[in-house]
């Protein structure tokens, strides 16, 4: 696609006291809301007081051209070892150019830019889908391993297509010091998985790199790099994926389709990453496509279609270990109200009234409703009503969730579409319908809330 000298502000953060703080005093961001449960907390930051946020001592340090709309989150690393450049903190920030950028987070001074393209390549173009124009490059916000490689390491991946009109996903690791592609990058994503469904051919559905993109935000957990993939709009034939990577060699350690034997069933999440917990799960929430409502014995579906679901796996082999979704999922699918539009978040461990621990997840989506999950006994499918859930607040979010929530201090925040930032207290494990909401309303696609801790009090900014 011709750029015809087109090019990209990037407005550098609002920041304090420009050149005056410590290196080693700022907080590292190296993935999407900050942490693998995805809460957007940020427990270490002790610098934006409402003292320092005002109008004399905050505001904007620069704007920096860019080569391409940023979609993806920027990624924050202090006291990087920048090659021949000394010790700064770092920006990264990723294009739909195809571009990445090592930024300097106080004065806006670029370092390096990496691009992501093959020879005689080009960025992909839209796809005939309005979600990502002009061009699709990076759009997944990247993650960083600071332990990985001998300075840290970024992992991108990026779309492209070559003068012939073939398609192609990349899996990147750079050098957070140069930018350099370390050993065995890139990777090239392939992938088949067993099934007869409409992406299959010979018993086996097969990963078609012109049909998807990679949205949601890359996750690393333990060694292992997750990817996730929906497609462009509803552009059939598709099905979701996720796919995992070993971190040093960029192997390909597993696969799972979320319909192998259907369609659809991509995850959207509003570019929210999979989450993760502390042991050995990963979590996701999917969009509208086959569930399967005939069911084996452990109540999972017996031809392994999870459309419209919250997703429970293992980590390590990708298979499915436990699942929720609602009793009206197949016409919540044929409606276009699935689950999948908002992102899912881990809550720290709760007690309940009678003191047991419970470890929870929420999503919300298109239906306007909060549900909350019991990740230990998720609760699985029951074609007469939503009574496995461990808990569901049946039309809080009215406009609809194509955003993700925060936590902060025993509080779950959504900014759902055409309303208030909303906060809904949890008392003994249970969310409480006694909701706090801002005084203005936030147009589609809401807002992702996110949260900071101070030394005085928690500020709450809808990004």
């Amino acid at each position: 696609m011709g750029r015809s000298g087109l090019r990209f502000i990037f407005v550098v953060f609002a920041a304090v006291f420009a050149g005056t703080l410590p290196l080693t005093a700022q907080t590292d961001v190296l993935t999407w809301h900050n942490d693998a449960a995805r809460t957007g907390q940020n427990l270490r930051e002790s610098l934006l007081t409402p003292a320092v946020v005002n109008s004399a001592s905050f505001g904007l340090l620069a704007n920096v051209v860019v080569d391409g709309k940023v979609d993806a989150q920027p990624l924050y690393a202090s006291a990087v070892t920048v090659a021949g450049q000394g010790t700064h903190n770092v920006l990264y920030v990723a294009t739909e150019h195809d571009s990445l950028y090592a930024i300097d987070g106080d004065t806006g001074k670029i370092y390096w830019r990496k691009s992501m393209l093959g020879a005689g390549e080009t960025t992909s173009d839209a796809r005939s889908c309005g979600q990502v124009v002009p061009e699709i490059g990076i759009t997944a916000t990247p993650v960083i391993d600071r332990g990985v490689g001998g300075h840290g390491t970024i992992f991108v991946v990026a779309m492209s297509k070559d003068s012939s009109g073939n398609y192609y996903h990349r899996v990147h690791s750079l050098d957070m010091s140069t930018g350099l592609e370390q050993n065995d990058s890139p990777v090239t994503v392939s992938a088949t998985y067993p099934g007869t469904g409409r992406v299959s051919s010979g018993g086996k559905v097969v990963f078609d790199a012109k049909q998807y993109k990679d949205r949601p935000a890359l996750l690393v957990l333990s060694g292992t790099l997750y990817t996730t993939w929906g497609s462009h709009c509803d552009a059939e034939p598709y099905a979701g994926w996720i796919i995992s990577y070993n971190e040093r060699t960029l192997a390909q350690t597993a696969v799972l389709n979320f319909a192998p034997n259907g369609s659809e069933a991509a995850p959207w999440n509003a570019g929210a990453g999979p989450a993760a917990d502390t042991s050995g799960n990963v979590y996701i929430s999917l969009g509208n496509g086959t569930f399967d409502t005939t069911l084996n014995s452990a109540g999972m579906p017996t031809k392994g279609d999870y459309g419209n679901s919250m997703l429970k796996l293992h980590a390590a082999t990708l298979t499915p270990v436990d699942y929720w979704t609602m009793y009206n999922t197949g016409s919540e699918s044929g409606m276009d109200t699935d689950l999948g539009s908002g992102g899912l978040m881990l809550l720290p461990d709760q007690k309940d009234a009678t003191g047991k621990v419970r470890h929870l997840a929420v999503a919300a989506g298109k239906d306007g409703n909060l549900y909350v999950a019991d990740r230990d006994n998720m609760g699985h499918y029951d074609a007469t009503n939503d009574g496995t859930i461990y808990q569901q607040l049946t039309g809080p979010l009215a406009g609809g969730v194509w955003s993700s929530p925060a936590y902060f201090n025993e509080r779950v925040y959504y900014g759902p579409v055409g309303h208030n930032l909303m906060s809904f207290p949890i008392v003994a494990a249970k969310l409480g319908s006694t909701v706090q909401s801002t005084a203005n309303g936030f147009p589609y696609p809401g807002r992702h809330p996110a949260s900071r801790r101070t030394e005085r009090r928690m500020r709450l900014c809808g990004l």
